[in-house]
Formats: C-alpha cells, structure tokens, sequence
C-alpha cells in the first residue's frame, strides 16, 4: 500500500539542520517531501495545506536544478496546489518551462505569473490547448511574432473572428506567417482572403470561390468603360508610374498599393487582381502584360501564370479579394453603408416632407354650389 502523507517521517530535525550555515538540506527535504506527496495515498486538506506550506517556503529559496526537478514532478500531478505552480512559474528558467508545458490547466494567476518574466515565454503558452478567450486577447495584443507564430500553429487555438482578423491582419506583411494559417485546413477560405497572394494556386481558386459567395450581396457598379483605354495606353508607352496612378485613381485605391505585399515578386500578382476588378478584358491584360515591364514579356511562364491568375477571379470576387488585401473598402460600399439618420430627433424631416409634396389629394374636390338668397 502506498504511504500517505501523514505517515511521513518527521523531518524537523532536519529542518533545524538545514539552518545551520555550513549545511545545507533544504534542497533534500523539498525532494523528500514532493515524492511523499506524489506517493501518498490519501491527501486531504491538511495534507495540501501541510505540503503546500511547507514547499512554498522552500521553493524560492532551494538551486534552480532542485526547482526544475520538483517542478517537472508536480506540473503534470493534477492535486498540485496552483499556488505552487505559480511560485515555480515565477521562479524562471527551467522550472517555470516544466511548469507551462506539464500542467495539465493554467489558472490566470499562473499565466500571470509566466507572462510578467518576459515575452519569451510567451510562445509556449500559445502553444497550449487550453487557451481561453482572456489568454488569448492578452497574447495576441502583445504582437510578438514569435507568439504570432505559435498561435497560427495552434489548431487548439480558436480566437474569435475579431482576434483571427487581427492576426491574418499582421500576416500580410510577415510570409512566413501567411503560410502557416494559409497551411490551416480548418480556417474559412474567407479568413485567409488577405493572404491570397501567399495561397498556391488550388487555395487561390477556392478563396475566389468563397468572396463570390458574398460578392452578390453587395452592388457591383459598372466597371470604368475607360479603362482598357486609358490602361493599355499607358501600357503601351511604358509609363509605368502613370499607369500605377491611373488605376489607382480608377478603383479610388490607396496610394502606394502595391506596397502592400513586401515581397516584389509577388507586385503583378496584385496588379492583376486590380486589372480584373477594373473590368479589363483579357485580351487587354495580356496587353500590358507584354508591354507594361520587359523582364515579365520576355517570360512566358510568367505571363501565362498572370493570365491564369485573371481567369480565376470574376470582377466582383476580384474586387473583395482586393479589398481584403489592402484591408480597403471600396468607394460604393463606402457610400452605400452611409447611415441617413432620417428619424433622428434633430434631423430635418426631408423624407416626410418628399413624400407629403408627392401624396395626391385624399379625394377630388368639386365645385361648391352657390346657395339662392330668396
């Protein structure tokens, strides 16, 4: 039968001991102690409070590999008193990375405790699957890439729609970043629309697919019917820099687009999601593809892949795509979501007084009759 705790040996002696200057046992009488706890076969109240007391003193104070080796022995034991872990955690070093990586639950104060050392730490929380929406929020607001990382990792994590968003939201600029989500099976092709330049060319079609889903929803105004003139006109000369201004001036789109992504190979990928939300027709892309910049004429792998790329998208999905890209909102969405605060307390009654001009009279009025006078 296992001992339990109660039928430990006495160990005050060796308390008295372990005052003495030129001894040292706290260390032993820490280990002795974790092991009869483990072992013991009944642990009440004043079993926890007994070894609770008796290890909290003792572990600020024993060496860090004595720490480490009772923290890897409680961490995982679920009857270990949190507040153990968390003057382990606090501790640092390797006993507090037993701690976060054994315990099967961390309670907030012991999150706390591990946060309050550093960021580095960070990254191996998010790495658990425990994670609750608080943890979560405060790991995601510390925008530590490393942390980032090891979330986008973590099927376990499941942020809300809102931290999700913040998070793809930092990926635009971090590829290595994007394809971890993008390497997710388990997120929404419409999560990950921002990523779409990062996407092979299989996610790419599906994420097309998911925008034109909700594309219908919205009004799609007809495309600039100068456009394609305009464009391959431009293109023709070789005015590059006119050209990047034109269609920003077409689509209202922030100036400097095409910084959006930081790498430059992937510019005339963007460039092509923005031709097609233009409305350009084919014929006309293939144009500037082959006028616009030398390097890409002269490879027809390069052009043919842009080509496949414009196949890809209808305009609307392209305009969504693009709006997920740039984290922009196109001008008829903008104005369409306008509010008219027509009910509003102080709002002058425009639409009542319309209707009240426009209403016809309730009924036609006849000619009154003149009464006789005798």
């Amino acid at each position: 039968m296992s001992p339990s705790f109660d039928d430990a040996p006495d160990l005050s002696g060796l308390i008295e001991l372990s005052r003495l200057d030129n001894l040292d046992l706290k260390p032993v009488i820490l280990r002795v102690q974790t092991d009869l706890f483990l072992s013991a076969s009944v642990r009440d109240r004043k079993t926890m409070s007994s070894f609770a007391s008796l290890a909290g003193g003792l572990i600020p104070i024993v060496d860090d590999e004595t720490a480490e080796a009772v923290a890897r022995k409680l961490a995982p034991f679920p009857d270990t008193p949190p507040a153990l872990l968390a003057a382990l955690i606090a501790r640092g070093g390797g006993a507090r990375d037993a701690v976060i990586a054994g315990a099967p639950i961390l309670i907030q104060p012991m999150i706390d405790a591990a946060l309050s050392d550093g960021a580095e730490i960070g990254a191996a929380i998010a790495s658990r699957h425990d994670l609750s929406r608080a943890t979560l929020a405060e790991l995601i607001a510390r925008d530590d890439p490393a942390i980032d990382k090891a979330l986008a990792q973590n099927p376990a994590a499941n942020p809300p729609s809102e931290m999700l968003a913040r998070l793809v939201g930092r990926a635009r600029r971090r590829p290595d970043l994007a394809r971890v989500f993008l390497a997710r099976r388990d997120l929404a092709h419409a999560d990950v629309a921002p990523l779409f330049l990062y996407a092979d060319e299989s996610r790419r079609e599906a994420i097309g697919h998911a925008m034109m889903a909700t594309a219908a929803l919205r009004p799609l105004p007809p495309a600039p019917r100068e456009a394609g003139t305009v464009l391959t006109e431009l293109s023709a000369r070789g005015d590059i820099s006119g050209f990047i201004g034109a269609i920003t001036q077409l689509l209202g789109l922030p100036k400097g687009f095409l910084t959006a992504t930081p790498d430059p190979s992937l510019r005339y990928e963007l460039l092509t999601v923005a031709l097609r939300a233009a409305g350009l027709h084919e014929e006309e892309a293939v144009y500037i593809y082959l006028t616009l910049n030398e390097t890409v004429a002269s490879s027809v792998d390069r052009v043919f892949n842009l080509v496949k790329l414009f196949r890809t998208l209808p305009r609307a999905a392209a305009r969504d795509v693009l709006a997920a890209i740039l984290d922009w909102t196109p001008q008829e969405r903008a104005a369409a979501t306008a509010h008219q605060p027509y009910a509003a307390p102080d709002a002058p009654r425009l639409r009542q007084q319309q209707v009240a001009s426009e209403r016809p009279p309730l009924r036609t009025l006849l000619p009154t009759r003149l009464r006789q006078s005798s």
